[in-house]
């Protein structure tokens, strides 16, 4: 209740300021101090459309373009404002470098662009860190970077954060043995790790450690701005619980820094991918759409975008694109407060 009261009141004050234009009522505002981020008269924009699983958009500078990945099309797009959105590199993420079991799940998804320029993809199909020349492509050219945690292949890597010095955080949950038809993860021989890690990968030295088998279902992941916290979504399809976890990277302890069971259990959606804005404040697809967190874990807002993936800032921090799930196969935007 006091979440709905509290959106409430700030619409009331700010509309009554402003009575030419009326706020957005995909816009829930919990605490006001978020209005210095989010702008309640932005309207949602969508940039794209049937594409089958809209999934790791990252802000590519150099060319003022979004990319992101389907991952069951098993294909890297491009977005900008000149040319709308195009088929970049294709395949993305199944090239038959390892062996899979040609489920749905099997393109590239996480994305990174590296200091060269260069896109690092998470590989479901291929199950590996690869990298590529940032270049549109029908035959493209991948270099492995990582595809095992001692001696056994990754399961099918998913999402990823760059740190300063070259470390790479990333996600290995099994989603490329996930049959869509089914909802239900597969066994399969050729399944070679029997947990689902978080990895930290140094591509200067190329030394890979493992952060933690301990969550069954890891996501998406980010770290904080002074890089001392890694938070990780944790997915509810094995155990119901869909939570937040953040890791000390000094101690390496992990405690719960949001937990879905205070949100209305109603509500669709799942912890997938995040970014953490240069305020420190977490934005999250979840339950009911994209969720702004305060780095003391606080519920500060709510973007009803429908059912989402993830979310990426471009350069400037001046608009907040959101890719959608399955039943929301779009790509969309919204302008912030800068």
């Amino acid at each position: 209740m006091k979440y709905l009261f509290f959106t409430i009141l700030s619409i009331f004050i700010v509309a009554c300021s402003s009575p030419e234009k009326n706020p957005n009522a995909k816009i829930e505002i919990f605490d006001e101090s978020i209005l210095e981020i989010i702008d309640i008269y932005s309207e949602i924009e969508e940039l794209a459309d049937s594409i089958s699983l809209p999934e790791g958009p990252v802000w590519d500078k150099a060319s003022n373009s979004l990319l992101f990945t389907d991952v069951m099309g098993n294909k890297i797009y491009k977005w900008n404002e000149e040319e709308g959105t195009k088929e970049y590199i294709s395949p993305s993420g199944n090239t038959g470098y390892a062996p899979n079991v040609n489920l749905g799940l099997l393109g590239g998804n996480g994305l990174l662009i590296d200091e060269n320029g260069d896109i690092i993809v998470c590989q479901h199909g291929d199950r590996r860190l690869a990298k590529i020349e940032n270049a549109s492509s029908n035959s493209p050219n991948f270099t492995t970077l990582i595809d095992n945690y001692e001696g056994g292949r990754f399961n099918s890597p998913n999402d990823l954060t760059y740190a300063s010095n070259g470390d790479i955080y990333f996600t290995d949950p099994s989603f490329g043995f996930f049959n869509l038809e089914t909802f239900q993860f597969v066994d399969s021989d050729l399944k070679d790790l029997d947990f689902n890690g978080v990895y930290k990968f140094n591509v200067n030295t190329k030394a890979l450690s493992l952060i933690t088998d301990q969550i069954d279902l890891p996501n998406g992941i980010a770290l904080s701005p002074d890089e001392k916290s890694l938070y990780v979504n944790k997915m509810a399809f094995i155990d119901g619980n869909r939570k937040i976890l953040k890791i000390n990277l000094e101690s390496m302890e992990m405690s719960t820094f949001f937990d879905g069971a205070e949100l209305p259990q109603e509500d669709e959606g799942n912890f997938d991918g995040l970014k953490v804005h240069s305020s420190g404040n977490i934005f999250t697809s979840g339950p009911g759409g994209l969720l702004i967190i305060s780095p003391e874990g606080k519920l500060l807002g709510k973007i009803d975008f429908g059912t989402i993936t993830n979310c990426a800032f471009d350069d400037k921090e001046e608009y907040l694109y959101v890719t959608g799930f399955v039943n929301n196969p779009k790509v969309y935007r919204i302008k912030l407060n800068m």
